[in-house]
């Protein structure tokens, strides 16, 4: 289950990088924000995969690995 919806890439927060779900990313848009805990557990470094979406299918777009990252969970209350 993906619950990651933004994250924000960079020292500060102003003036970093943010990818979010369904943002548009070429001719698709992101579909998913994964965390990658085999590389964590493995090298102990935060390693995010970015996944986008087209006509093409899903597929890798940008790995972002021991940089500093703030990560926004999605979360739905009823």
């Amino acid at each position: 289950m993906n619950i990651i919806r933004k994250i924000i890439i960079g020292q500060n927060p102003k003036d970093a990088l943010a990818y979010v779900l369904d943002m548009k990313a070429g001719a698709g848009y992101v579909s998913v924000i994964e965390f990658d805990e085999r590389t964590y557990l493995k090298n102990g470094h935060r390693c995010y995969d970015i996944y986008i979406t087209s006509n093409s299918g899903t597929m890798l777009w940008k790995r972002v690995e021991n940089m500093p990252t703030l990560a926004e969970y999605d979360c739905h209350f009823e």
